[in-house]
């Protein structure tokens, strides 16, 4: 019987898997940009370790031989995933994890180490060693440890346990962040990767071996390392480590409330979920959010500044964070104006396609920069100035008498995509009355010590949720546009956030509990055939670990997540 992979016609033998049959196609290759490092069957996500056709044993007949049910599902069609794919980049960072904790494992046994978050294209991992600080040496034994597991190609075979069998093989181990977090595992069943003595689970598919994790650097750093992801540019080459002191000194200060309030790990989130204590935990939270917007007022009003540009990403609560910001500096005696830049957006009918025939809607060149520039230079003057509007609906800026003057205690907060971009201020403006500031929900929440909780995943929650409640979105149809916004972010946003005088992270380490309870019917609901069934899948898999908290009461009006589960005051 023949089945499709990636369009190509392959006859299935008993047994065989899809790397084989991968092989015998000659799709793979040696280069990360186009090797295949996962399947999609059916809308989910296998290993190429799958073996499609699996013998079929009946006791009244003799063996057959039959397609398993992804297959019969899919018709026969299988599409292979490679590192250019958000979901392939996932694949090869939870392999390269593996690699590096194997690596660990054979040298430094007695070590403890946590992979905390992402920055920039680096993994920050601290590394606990029990007789002296990780040094520098010490880093380059591991990065010539990982080379040679990924040389010696050992494969990542998956192996099916009892639930409570992995508990007692983990609590064995050491793993006790595992154990803690499988106590909440809703099945009977566990899947590890085992090498030797070795195993472990990253909460998602794997590539077929250790071999595949070839691309990766490390750089020491004081307490752990960077695990240097492949560039953006060449998946071929690991990307160079640059150092950004602003976003490590906001999750520097994110891990440190995170030891405050005795939640570090999803296992600590859940308990509190169960025994109450996440009605304190809230509160605190809360509060740490509001110390943190006077500090930052507090700074604006020290600089003598009269403008505070505020950019982020999606869903990270920018509109929520300019009111919080305007409360604190009314405060300090300042008026806080609110601006947004969307209301500089040129009119449609004036805006030409690309020379693909495509038109960018998040380009700088979408803004009237030049007439922002006079309009912001007279109100910084103290001149009465009118200010457009953007009608969304109509595509067009219209002038409706809306006029705005800056008294002498006044602060302008101008908020939008490309409010830190170099390219929206002229030389004519006073850098001087300028205060930048960059908004992000920068997840330090994980799943266990192995496994992070990427920040994307957590926006994307908020956006699937505030699409929903406020604009009548399907989960679908988010889904379906988040490359997109994530494309316009990576040109748009994050190359300007080191530019910021000051970061707020505006993520609540008690909200995952709370858009589950929201989110996950929506997700169920989606069917099969849906073309983003991988995603939900992944992400149904993912709350699976997390206890619903029903807790809105305790949630105030003001709170950031009021922005996305509604009730916000700012928008009353």
């Amino acid at each position: 019987m023949q089945i499709l992979i990636d369009g190509n016609p392959v006859e299935v033998r008993k047994d065989e898997t899809i790397l084989s049959m991968v092989k015998r196609l000659g799709l793979d290759t040696d280069s990360l940009k186009t090797r295949p490092l996962a399947a999609d069957i059916a809308g989910e996500i296998f290993t190429l370790n799958y073996i499609p056709m699996r013998e079929k044993e009946q006791s009244d007949a003799p063996t057959t031989f039959r397609m398993r049910k992804a297959i019969r599902k899919s018709n026969g069609e299988i599409k292979l995933i490679r590192y250019n794919e958000t979901r392939g980049k996932a694949i090869y960072e939870r392999t390269m994890i593996y690699v590096f904790f194997l690596a660990m494992r054979e040298l430094f046994p007695q070590a403890k180490a946590k992979v905390n978050y992402a920055v920039g294209a680096g993994l920050d991992i601290s590394v606990d060693m029990p007789d002296y600080p990780f040094s520098q040496e010490d880093v380059e034994t591991v990065r010539a440890k990982m080379r040679e597991i990924a040389e010696a190609d050992y494969p990542l075979i998956r192996k099916r346990l009892d639930i409570d069998e992995a508990i007692r093989l983990f609590e064995k181990d050491g793993q006790e962040d595992k154990v803690r977090l499988l106590k909440w595992r809703q099945f009977t069943y566990f899947d590890v990767y085992t090498h030797d003595d070795y195993a472990d689970y990253f909460y998602g598919e794997m590539c077929p071996s250790t071999g595949y994790a070839k691309v990766f650097d490390l750089q020491h750093r004081n307490g752990g390392l960077f695990l240097l992801r492949p560039s953006t540019q060449d998946a071929d080459v690991a990307t160079r480590y640059v150092y950004q002191p602003n976003l490590s000194k906001a999750f520097a200060t994110t891990d440190r409330w995170a030891d405050l309030m005795h939640c570090r790990c999803v296992a600590d989130l859940n308990a509190m979920v169960e025994d109450g204590s996440v009605r304190e935990l809230i509160r605190v939270n809360e509060a740490l959010h509001e110390r943190r917007f006077a500090e930052i007022a507090t700074a604006i009003v020290n600089r003598g500044a009269r403008a505070v540009l505020i950019a982020g990403p999606s869903s990270s609560g920018k509109t929520t964070s300019a009111n919080r910001l305007a409360t604190q500096l009314r405060v300090l005696g300042k008026t806080p104006i609110l601006l947004s830049l969307d209301d500089y957006y040129i009119d449609r009918k004036y805006v030409k396609p690309d020379e693909n025939g495509e038109i960018d809607y998040e380009h700088i060149n979408m803004i009237d920069v030049p007439q922002f520039n006079v309009d912001l230079e007279a109100l910084l003057e103290g001149k009465r100035v009118e200010i457009p509007h953007f009608d969304f609906k109509t595509g067009s800026r219209q002038m409706l008498g809306h006029f705005m003057q800056l008294q002498e205690n006044a602060i302008l907060i101008i908020e939008g995509l490309h409010a830190l971009n170099p390219m929206l201020l002229t030389p004519r403006i006073d850098k001087r009355l300028i205060f930048r500031l960059y908004v992000s929900a920068l997840a330090t929440l994980n799943l266990d010590d192995h496994n992070r909780i990427p920040t994307t995943d957590v926006r994307l929650l908020r956006r699937m949720m505030r699409d929903y409640e406020t604009r009548g979105a399907t989960i679908e149809r988010t889904l379906g546009m988040w490359e997109s916004v994530k494309r316009g972010e990576q040109r748009w946003i994050f190359p300007y956030q080191e530019s910021a005088d000051e970061i707020m992270n505006t993520t609540l380490v008690y909200e995952l509990a709370v858009l589950k309870k929201h989110l996950y019917p929506l997700l169920r609901a989606v069917e099969p055939t849906s073309p983003c069934y991988d995603e939900v899948i992944s992400t149904i898999k993912f709350l699976n670990y997390i206890q619903d908290a029903a807790v809105e009461d305790e949630i105030p009006p003001t709170s950031i997540l009021r922005e996305f589960v509604g009730g916000n005051a700012f928008y009353r």
